[in-house]
């Protein structure tokens, strides 16, 4: 027995609805690459971290807007239903679960980019200034 066996699996079906229900709230660096790559991406990218870390580099097409700057007049330019994926500096950081978690209070669809900025450069992407 291990760790990881001492604990059962879950059922098939469990699974199945668990890893489903997963792409409803994440998304992960590749898929938002190729998003944007395509130029009709389908959400607004938002880069939570902070103004001075924005400006030391950033996924190019993320907007600027810290964590606690979500607010509804921050938003209100943006149609209701405009799907909002907001990442931060990784996995060591909750910034992106925030923000997302102030978008979700305000009403907003959103997804958080599993990995932020270290996922980005991870899969080799380049950053903007």
């Amino acid at each position: 027995m291990s760790a990881v066996t001492d604990v059962a699996a879950a059922p098939s079906p469990a699974a199945l609805a668990h890893f489903e229900a997963q792409f409803g709230f994440e998304t992960d660096c590749w898929d938002v690459h190729e998003a944007l790559a395509s130029g009709s991406p389908g959400f607004v990218l938002l880069d939570v971290r902070g103004s001075d870390k924005y400006g030391a580099g950033h996924v190019p097409g993320a907007l600027d807007l810290a964590h606690r700057k979500i607010i509804g007049s921050t938003i209100a330019r943006y149609p209701e239903g405009t799907l909002f994926v907001v990442y931060c500096a990784g996995p060591h950081c909750n910034g992106a679960a925030r923000a997302a978690i102030r978008l979700a209070r305000l009403g907003r669809p959103v997804k958080l980019m599993t990995g932020g900025i270290t996922g980005w450069l991870d899969e080799g992407f380049a950053l903007a200034a």
